[in-house]
């Protein structure tokens, strides 16, 4: 009975993450390859908590305010300092739970990268009492704690990145919470010193966690030692030398008190320039690059794959993002080729190109327009009921859940089969939403002349999803009030829809369009068998004017299939398909 009970109690303390997960182990860096304990390789499949512990403006719609201090006086101004405080609060409390860790790891993701604002665990420099002195705040420490018991229950590393390092590490001011009027961290012997305390102390904390996957230690290094004025952003720069000693420093003060765990290092320019940090000073670090908005192609990493080849160290992902599906599975397939695991930049935004969508609140265009001088300011009555609202919104619950983008991300990148974006049945009378096309890759579900952004390569200005709405692929949607719609169709372009057809029959089929010219011409076909041949499509009056086409004849066989509407002349904004059984 005794043996019993003490079974049962222990599963559920393994159940609520309150004991260490025994599994994989430790994880280190074998020659080229993070391995396990085991000596098996691991892929680092990961996301990035961005938003939570630091808020950049852009994922909120604040690009004009940019770093969190500056977003925090705004809102003070609104409500007030007390209603200020209560509001980062239930911030943190509301943005990063358990829930959406438990989500992660069911949609495949086996490591979590925890961007960490530092004034979390210790005061800022300029607030110490006495100078040199590091006040510890429990409130980091606390989150981090809860974030790897959540993290060991689903059996996720939890790798601890310093996004925001004491008085700024560069010259982007958000992504540090960087205020330009005092010393960077480059310019501060006290910041330094911090930034090597605090790594101390996280390390000794987590000396014998297993489940943390390692210490990235420093966030995309941005700026110029050589050249401050001309080169802002590190991108130049030759030797980087202040770069290396601190990171060198910090990796000393980690084996003061942990022998354990990788060191993941970044070079200058966003983390992507290694000249004169290399070569490594520990056998089990790992080198990190980013890398946003270039193509996915071999060369695109070229020199990130030799210098793991010439000092013998893994490479690691360490941030990436912030476009289309298309670009996602492709930079994802691309690395995973070459044996990199990834972290994916952010879980969370108000956008479509993450996994959740924070919903923005009623009466947050008012805030925005008084935040940027356009427009009165709310009553605090006000401005607090759409605070409070976003507050709710941040949680997974009220998310919008983006199936696409996790599709892509994991499915996509193993399999070249088309899936059901929703459950299709042609009855008697059926109706489409045009923007309920298949799920997959470019030409297996979709065929669109511009799936991605290229914004970091000259010349090239696609953009993707133009229109920013319901879906992260590179079909062009619109929103117009509650309705969205595809638009900016050109020539050749194609949408799939797998349906099931319960009973074969005819039907009349019918889409509804709108269009400013004479010329635009539509297609149906089931597989290799055209149903409908370039129907012309009746100028509407404008791509506002919404009208439907006339009815078609056809024939659709029984049980599962994938039709495709097919844009023989473009020029035509599409909403939806009609299906009428015939009599």
């Amino acid at each position: 009975m005794f043996k019993k009970i003490f079974t049962i109690i222990l599963s559920l303390l393994f159940i609520n993450g309150l004991m260490p997960v025994w599994g994989q182990g430790f994880l280190k860096a074998k020659g080229k390859l993070i391995v396990n304990e085991k000596g098996e390789k691991v892929i680092l499949r990961g996301m990035g908590l961005g938003g939570w512990m630091l808020q950049e403006g852009y994922m909120f719609r604040l690009s004009n305010i940019g770093q969190q201090y500056k977003i925090k006086a705004k809102i003070q101004e609104a409500v007030g300092e007390e209603k200020t405080k209560q509001f980062y609060e239930s911030w943190l409390a509301n943005h990063t739970t358990k829930a959406d860790i438990d989500s992660m790891a069911a949609w495949g993701f086996n490591s979590m990268r925890l961007p960490i604002h530092y004034n979390l665990y210790t005061l800022p420099v300029d607030e110490e009492k006495t100078p040199g002195q590091n006040t510890w705040i429990e409130k980091g420490f606390a989150m981090t704690d809860s974030l790897l018991a959540w993290c060991k229950a689903n059996k996720i590393y939890l790798i601890l990145d310093l996004h925001a390092a004491p008085n700024g590490q560069g010259n982007d001011l958000p992504i540090a919470d960087r205020d330009p009027s005092k010393p960077t961290l480059w310019e501060s012997e006290a910041a330094i010193q911090k930034t090597i305390a605090l790594w101390r102390k996280l390390a000794e904390r987590y000396a014998n966690e297993p489940w943390i996957g390692g210490y990235d230690i420093i966030n995309e290094p941005n700026y110029g030692f050589e050249d401050p004025k001309g080169d802002v952003r590190g991108t130049n720069e030759k030797k980087n030398e202040p770069l290396r000693k601190l990171m060198v420093d910090i990796t000393k003060a980690i084996r003061e008190v942990d022998n354990k765990h990788i060191i993941i290092i970044e070079g200058n320019g966003f983390g992507n320039n290694y000249n004169g940090v290399l070569p490594t000073w520990d056998d089990n670090m790992v080198l990190s690059f980013h890398k946003y908005g270039n193509f996915n192609t071999v060369d695109a990493i070229k020199r990130f794959l030799e210098l793991r080849d010439q000092y013998n160290v893994p490479l690691w992902l360490g941030e990436s993002g912030e476009n289309s599906n298309t670009w996602f599975y492709e930079c994802i397939k691309l690395v995973e080729s070459n044996d990199i695991g990834w972290a994916w930049w952010q879980n969370k935004k108000m956008n479509i190109n993450n996994p959740l969508e924070i919903r923005t609140p009623e009466g947050y265009s008012k805030l925005l327009e008084f935040w940027s001088g356009k427009g009165p300011k709310p009553t605090e009555e006000e401005a607090w009921k759409t605070l409070t609202q976003l507050l709710e919104n941040l949680k997974i619950k009220n998310n919008v859940f983006h199936k696409d983008v996790v599709d892509a991300m994991f499915r996509q990148v193993q399999s070249a089969e088309t899936k059901p974006f929703k459950d299709h049945q042609i009855t008697d009378n059926t109706t489409i939403e045009a923007v309920d096309f298949d799920m997959g890759r470019q030409r297996l579900a979709y065929y669109d002349r511009d799936t991605a952004s290229y914004h970091y390569t000259p010349g090239v200005n696609t953009r993707g999803n133009r229109g920013g709405a319901y879906r992260n692929d590179g079909v062009d949607i619109q929103r117009e009030g509650t309705a969205v719609h595809i638009f900016s169709i050109e020539d050749g372009e194609w949408l799939q829809y797998t349906v099931n057809v319960p009973k074969a029959g005819n039907y009349n089929v019918s889409f509804e369009i709108s269009t400013a010219n004479d010329s635009a011409r539509i297609s149906l076909l089931s597989g290799k068998k055209t149903l409908i041949n370039e129907q012309p499509l009746e100028n509407t009056g404008g791509l506002q004017q919404w009208k439907t086409s006339a009815p078609q004849s056809v024939r659709l066989e029984k049980g599962v299939q994938q039709i495709r509407v097919y844009a023989n002349k473009g020029g035509f904004n599409f909403r939806r398909i009609y299906f009428k059984k015939k009599d």
